[in-house]
């Protein structure tokens, strides 16, 4: 179990009354767990930034019925073999299909996946989730 450190930090009584808002919103139990996720998400953040490993998902909406877009989405998973971990797919309703592609590798190599696939015709929309090994954050 790592140690527990305390530190006080000076703020803007407006900047804390807005953080106050805001992790209650967020349902926080307090100030500290709050910081604790900024400073994770950062960290998280300079890992990607530095093309370290990485975890996330690739989500994709597209149009099953525009002509050979599924066997283009399918070419592109088979490119990226040791990137993706695994997928699910979808069926939203007669036209559109969703697919979440589990992935874990270097940062670029995620990123490219996820650029790959957004420039499919027939994709309308595509997000890439990246978050951390778990590594870095411990």
């Amino acid at each position: 179990m790592s140690e527990i450190a305390r530190f006080g930090v000076s703020l803007d009584k407006s900047l804390l009354e807005k953080f106050d808002r805001l992790i209650k919103a967020r349902r926080y139990t307090n100030r500290s767990e709050a910081i604790r996720d900024l400073i994770r998400q950062e960290l998280v953040r300079e890992e990607w930034e530095k093309g370290r490993e990485v975890v996330g998902a690739v989500t994709i909406v597209y149009d099953h019925h525009q002509r050979a877009v599924l066997n283009k989405i399918n070419d592109i998973q088979h490119e990226f073999l040791d990137t993706i971990i695994s997928t699910q797919h979808i069926h939203l309703d007669r036209h559109n299909c969703c697919e979440i592609i589990a992935v874990r590798g270097r940062a670029g190599d995620v990123q490219r996946l996820s650029d790959t696939l957004k420039s499919v015709k027939g994709v309308r929309h595509e997000t890439l989730n990246m978050s951390s090994t778990g590594k870095a954050i411990e």
